[in-house]
């Protein structure tokens, strides 16, 4: 695995250079794999005359573009970490994760209109800023060294097998955002894995609209398709009704070839069903709509599948990579509808028992661990022996990272997401996955989302209590009589929740996360929000 070669773009720019390897949607502008390595060599020279070295950071805060794609590429031949910072956190936020990296260089995209003031006593002394179409426009003026040996100087470092190639920030459900340090075998393991649950091929289009600085788009869309060979189609933002239109009808600069896949998170496929021009009949070239970051309940999956499209649950962390994805057989997604599906060849995973780490029979629930490739070597600044990260050791001295979700797997190896361990509460004496009390509530017909956390009872300890999110045109509220007569079929009396509470929406982070610390704080300072209880 050490001498395994990363650098996915110079391979194709060889093995078939006028390939079409990306397409920026907003401006028609395409690369074929050998403009793309082309312009990373450029772009190596360009970081090189800002006195980028081997192991600097090189913060971006930028919407997404291939340009984004091409500095992560030189970045990397130079041994350079890339750090992608999610522009939608207040300044304070992104502040503190300026200090935690402490770039030797900050790329802004002016377009986002960043409130500088604010970021001016988070900045390192010696960071250089400057805005990121600068970097484009110096790229687009520079011209290739006329020696391969002059390339090779420029833009070609040793860099160890386990050297740190990016920084990718968490979203932080908990609490702050960890940086998890990424290396460039861990973005190749997370393509192999998607690049097979996917079916990605050297025809393959992706379109790209999740965020760059989510692992989800950097490895999942863009370092799958490399791996393949095949293209991608890069949005600036999510946008439901141009997505749409994407994935109805050729981009711009695909020479009249259509999206055949397309990544998201079930939020986003929501906002695209509800589109005024949703018209999922016209989407001939998608091979399937891949969701990932939260759960996807079984009627979700079937609602798609009974309008043609079938919808492709898949599970990952950060930390580990994308590992669990559904096959693409129709019949297999309606029947395990709700599963995240079968592991990656790049990983190996296990349901283990919290307590013990011992692992469980095929049908209980038990915390999921990964180890392999795509697994981290744990967090920015963190310097103990496991990086920060919580790890089981068993099997021979096999390090196993904690994923901190609980799952069950059924007889035929298709793994199910229950919940998160810290989640589960214990109600007179049972313990409670909320997640499977979420999935009973959504089968609710008149039921969008819902969130439910443990909160104190005097008699029983801790009961649930659910925030819901109606359907929208739902006018009526639902009653709690009519909610617990409806879970009262599909779990255990127990688990059913005491409280229930109605709210237009729930909080979450960037990457579809339910962020339940906050349902906890406001229950905190409401004394459980009686006061709006059903």
């Amino acid at each position: 695995m050490e001498s395994m070669s990363t650098d996915l773009v110079a391979y194709h720019a060889r093995a078939n250079p006028k390939a079409l390897a990306a397409v920026e949607i907003a401006t028609a502008r395409c690369w074929s794999y050998r403009q793309l390595h082309d312009d990373i060599n450029k772009a190596c020279a360009v970081l090189a005359a800002h006195g980028v070295q081997k192991g600097d950071r090189v913060a971006v805060l930028a919407a997404n573009s291939v340009f984004v794609v091409i500095l992560q590429q030189a970045l990397m031949r130079q041994g350079a970490i890339i750090v992608p910072l999610n522009w939608r956190l207040s300044a304070s936020e992104i502040g503190s994760l300026i200090e935690d990296c402490s770039p030797k260089l900050l790329f802004w995209d002016a377009t986002l209109s960043l409130a500088w003031p604010d970021f001016e006593p988070h900045f390192p002394a010696l960071c250089q800023r400057l805005p990121f179409q600068d970097f484009i426009t110096r790229l687009d003026q520079s011209t290739l060294p006329t020696s391969p040996v002059q390339q090779q100087n420029a833009c070609t470092t040793t860099r160890l097998p386990n050297a740190t190639a990016a920084i990718v920030y968490t979203s932080g459900t908990s609490g702050r955002p960890k940086g998890v340090k990424i290396t460039a075998h861990n973005l190749l393991a997370t393509a192999i894995n998607y690049a097979v649950l996917g079916e990605v091929e050297p025809t393959s289009v992706l379109l790209c609209d999740v965020p760059l600085f989510h692992l989800m788009g950097l490895a999942v869309c863009v370092w799958s398709t490399l791996l393949r060979g095949g293209t991608v189609a890069m949005s600036r933002r999510f946008d439901a009704s141009a997505t749409n239109e994407r994935l109805s009808a050729a981009p711009a600069g695909l020479g009249g070839r259509m999206v055949t896949h397309y990544f998201c998170v079930p939020q986003m496929a929501d906002a695209l069903r509800s589109a005024p021009n949703f018209r999922p009949a016209r989407w001939a070239a998608l091979r399937a709509l891949f969701t990932g970051g939260a759960p996807n309940p079984p009627a979700r999956i079937r609602w798609w599948l009974d309008r043609g499209v079938r919808m492709v649950n898949g599970y990952g962390a950060t930390e580990a990579g994308h590992f669990f994805g559904m096959p693409l057989a129709e019949d297999v997604l309606r029947q395990k509808a709700g599963s995240v599906g079968l592991a990656g060849p790049m990983t190996d995973v296990e349901i283990v028992d919290p307590e013990t780490g011992a692992p469980v029979l095929p049908g209980e629930p038990g915390e999921i661990v990964a180890s392999g490739t795509s697994v981290t070597a744990g967090y920015w600044g963190r310097a103990d022996r496991d990086g920060g990260l919580e790890v089981l050791e068993h099997g021979a001295g096999v390090r196993w990272y904690r994923t901190g979700d609980i799952g069950r797997q059924d007889e035929d190896g298709f793994v199910y997401i229950v919940g998160r361990r810290k989640d589960i509460f214990i109600t007179g004496g049972e313990s409670v996955a909320p997640g499977e009390v979420e999935t009973a509530l959504m089968q609710h017909p008149l039921v969008a989302e819902a969130a439910v956390v443990g909160v104190p009872d005097p008699t029983w300890g801790e009961v649930g209590y659910a925030w819901l999110v109606l359907e929208q045109g739902v006018e009526e509220r639902v009653s709690k009589e009519d909610l617990i007569s409806h879970c009262e079929g599909l779990i255990g009396r127990y688990k059913i929740p005491k409280h229930f509470r109605n709210t237009e929406s729930l909080p979450r982070t960037g990457s579809g996360k339910i962020m339940k610390h906050v349902l906890k704080k406001k229950l905190e300072s409401e004394g459980f929000g009686r006061e709006k209880e059903h």
